[in-house]
């Protein structure tokens, strides 16, 4: 019998506990033996729930109880949570956790901590979808060249709305708060946030980077409008939010970014609240990832599979799989040194003279222009739509400067990197 402890049991921690009693003959087929729940931890111990396993508002009577030796973490936070989890394995306990934040901040910290200790977190990372065992155990054998994957539900499903049927960004943010999808403070997912964190911990099991989220590149969706999604589908783009890993060398870039990527990439093509996340490795090739990021049971499902795998074998495997550099030196990217192609809105005066303004700023930062659309957005004002050819992004970011400073431009110009 192996008996499993569970802080936090809210949305997916109750779907935990459901699916192990409701799949019990089939899980203790595949593992060979019994899991059961013996304590859940909740805030409120008032607040009705539709769940048969006993209750405590104590952490401390899941983490010093010597029968329980899985405990599974969905409490989320950060520090409360490391605290958490660390007095678990200095008890000895395997732990199970679906908390990007925590791992975002103290990852390397708590593959110290856990040594030898079973440590899992596959539903971490794009809920239902295997991707950490997948580039973990499943191509341990590739140095992985890139990472690119939609990793928030939220910012897709507002994203293939304003695409598909011409919704504009604040009425589908509403919609998507209505549905559950954001939360009232909806900053965490649309500003990229949850995404830079899931990427974090891939990049970590990819290249060893141990990087914070404060030291990359995080931009979100707030600024796109229906004038981009018009110029995207113009030019055959699809404007999705991506988070992007990929090795230069000895460098590793990091971002986080609303991008603009070719329609006919299987990326481009995932819609809604679903996460894809494209691999690249040097031996296998492409490999492509697809499937719920969120919800209650499909975030359970990736939490069960660790405690079947702690069941099955008590898993040794350093956390994040490897116990010594994977490659040599490898280190971060400055931002400034990524390169792209951009595209750029830029809302001017609509008079003479102003264009060839414009296109001398250009040449004074070294940018080459590709392609140029302009619209107008009212009687005495026009939108310039504008790709660039691939520049360095210290250029673009110094040329974004010099425009807001002209008396011509009506707005600060918006800037979307195009993969």
């Amino acid at each position: 019998m192996l008996k499993v402890g569970i802080i936090g049991v809210g949305t997916v921690g109750t779907s935990v506990a459901q699916i192990l009693k409701d799949n019990a003959d089939v899980i203790s087929a595949r593992t060979g033996v019994a899991i059961e729940v013996k304590m859940g931890i909740v805030r409120d111990l008032e607040k009705v729930r539709d769940l048969d396993i006993p209750l405590s508002d104590n952490v401390d009577d899941v983490l010093d109880d010597e029968e329980i030796d899985v405990v599974v973490e969905l409490m989320g936070g950060v520090e409360e949570a490391f605290e958490v989890v660390k007095k678990a394995l200095l008890k000895g306990k395997a732990v199970v956790t679906a908390n990007k934040a925590l791992l975002a901040y103290h990852r390397y910290e708590l593959q110290e901590l856990a040594k030898d200790i079973a440590f899992e977190y596959e539903a971490s990372v794009a809920g239902g979808i295997p991707i950490i065992n997948a580039l973990r155990d499943g191509l341990s054998a590739n140095h992985i060249e890139s990472i690119m994957g939609i990793m928030n539900g939220t910012c897709n499903y507002m994203l293939t709305k304003m695409t598909n049927e011409g919704v504009a960004y604040n009425d589908i943010l509403k919609e998507a708060q209505r549905l559950g999808y954001a939360e009232s403070d909806p900053t965490f997912d649309v500003g990229g946030y949850d995404a830079a964190h899931k990427l974090l911990i891939l990049a970590s099991i990819a290249y060893g980077i141990d990087a914070k989220p404060e030291d990359i590149l995080i931009e979100g969706i707030q600024n796109i409008t229906q004038e981009d999604i018009a110029f995207a589908k113009e030019f055959g783009y699809a404007i999705k939010l991506l988070g992007i890993a990929k090795k230069d060398g000895n460098d590793v870039e990091l971002r986080v970014h609303a991008a603009l990527i070719r329609k006919e990439k299987m990326i481009a093509k995932i819609d809604g609240v679903m996460n894809g996340i494209s691999v690249v490795g040097d031996k296998v090739g492409e490999t492509l990832y697809y499937g719920p990021g969120a919800g209650g049971d499909a975030t359970a499902s990736a939490v069960i599979a660790n405690i079947i795998d702690i069941a099955r074998a008590g898993k040794k495997a350093p956390m994040l799989g490897f116990d010594k550099p994977l490659e040599g030196l490898l280190r971060l990217k400055a931002t400034d040194d990524i390169n792209s192609k951009y595209y750029l809105r830029i809302n001017v005066s609509d008079r003479a003279g102003v264009l060839a303004k414009i296109t001398k700023v250009f040449e004074i930062h070294n940018i080459s222009v590709e392609t140029m659309l302009q619209r107008p957005s009212s009687e005495s004002s026009a939108n310039l739509l504008i790709s660039t050819h691939i520049a360095l992004e210290k250029d673009i970011q110094d040329m974004i400067k010099e425009l807001r400073t002209l008396d011509f431009i009506k707005s600060a110009p918006v800037m979307i990197r195009i993969v």
